[in-house]
């Protein structure tokens, strides 16, 4: 179990709590939005980002992806599927940091196999890291999201929400 000592303190920056729209240029390099840049900066680290379903980059503070890797390292589930996972992140992943004009390099074989290079993307803060998705992925989400939304608030109104 890891300690509360080492555990990545809370940034100074408060999380980004909408959802941004972002390019990646024609040399894969993701440029962040102002909120996000700040956000991932605050960590004065670099960056790991990865995806395990080709729809969804994930953007992880190296703590945090750090913190992940100590998790698949542990007896979690059914073994094949934990290395499968881990697989997955290093098949996709390479560590990155932010430029000094606010981008970061999307890894080579993941933006491809994307098909997001001079692309629009969107980018949401969810669990501890950004996620970031093409056009497809943002619609889907979004009929998702507002498919039954009134019933969907009911519901969690009832169990606490505000």
């Amino acid at each position: 179990m890891i300690e509360s000592s080492e555990r990545e303190a809370a940034p100074a920056v408060d999380v980004p709590r909408t959802i941004s729209s972002g390019r990646v240029d024609d040399k894969g390099r993701l440029k962040l939005p102002v909120e996000v840049k700040e956000y991932l900066s605050s960590f004065n680290d670099k960056l790991f980002i990865t995806s395990f379903d080709n729809r969804v980059i994930r953007i992880y503070s190296m703590k945090a992806w750090r913190d992940n890797e100590y998790f698949l390292d542990q007896p979690n589930g059914d073994p094949d599927d934990t290395e499968d996972i881990a697989f997955l992140a290093q098949n996709y992943g390479d560590v990155a940091e932010i430029d000094s004009q606010g981008r970061v390099l999307l890894p080579q074989k993941l933006r491809k196999e994307m098909n997001l290079e001079n692309e629009p993307v969107w980018l949401q803060y969810h669990k501890g890291r950004m996620n970031v998705f093409g056009k497809d992925v943002y619609e889907e989400r979004h009929a998702r999201a507002r498919d039954r939304a009134a019933e969907k608030l009911r519901a969690l109104e009832a169990k606490g929400f505000k």
